[in-house]
């Protein structure tokens, strides 16, 4: 049984993971399972070339910022379980969790995040209630999101990135991800609210 359990390796998926694996030292979050499905091969990196995002040399290649998310996650916090070559298929919700089919597996967690694209090709079951025009796109993209306040879609189940309805710009879509694990970690602290920064001592 995961704590919780993302579902995209982009950019909002990968930083969730990292905000979430980061906190590993905080007595609410030492003994939490968290896992991510780190399926790619639909994200939008993998064809991007970032100039105007702080931080990032420009010219870096969205291709290799999902490879180089994979092993930053792998090094720095390896606890935080990378379910790869595996796509979600079902979520299925029970009275206090949810079960994830993928197309090789099943899984069992507490919390859901999602983190996919938005294209309107988006096929896993259990979501099709959510499912509604992106407020934030053009009418002939055909874009969607999940429907969500504050992205969160229903107890214990979120939804990061432009699937939540924001803009796609890489910055934003981090952002998301680091959003919800830090309302993830909140909700572990006790409704405390909670950030994990490291600092130069």
């Amino acid at each position: 049984m995961f704590d919780v359990l993302i579902i995209g390796g982009g950019a909002a998926g990968l930083s969730c993971a990292l905000v979430l694996g980061s906190a590993k030292d905080k007595p609410y979050a030492k003994d939490k399972q968290i896992g991510i499905i780190v399926h790619q091969k639909t994200s939008h990196l993998q064809d991007a070339l970032f100039n105007n995002v702080l931080g990032l040399s420009p010219g870096t290649m969205g291709a290799s910022i999902l490879e180089s998310g994979k092993s930053q996650l792998a090094i720095l916090y390896p606890h935080v379980q990378q379910i790869d070559k595996e796509k979600v298929l079902e979520i299925i919700k029970a009275e206090d969790s949810f079960t994830l089919r993928t197309n090789k597996n099943l899984y069992h967690t507490k919390a859901v995040v999602i983190a996919v694209g938005y294209t309107n090709l988006i096929r896993i079951k259990g979501l099709e209630q959510y499912v509604q025009p992106h407020p934030r796109a053009t009418i002939e993209k055909n874009r969607i999101w999940l429907k969500n306040t504050d992205h969160l879609i229903e107890h214990n189940l979120y939804v990061a990135g432009t699937l939540a309805g924001w803009r796609s710009q890489f910055a934003i879509a981090s952002g998301s991800g680091a959003h919800v694990a830090t309302d993830i970690l909140t909700l572990w602290n006790d409704g405390k609210h909670t950030k994990v920064h490291d600092k130069v001592v």
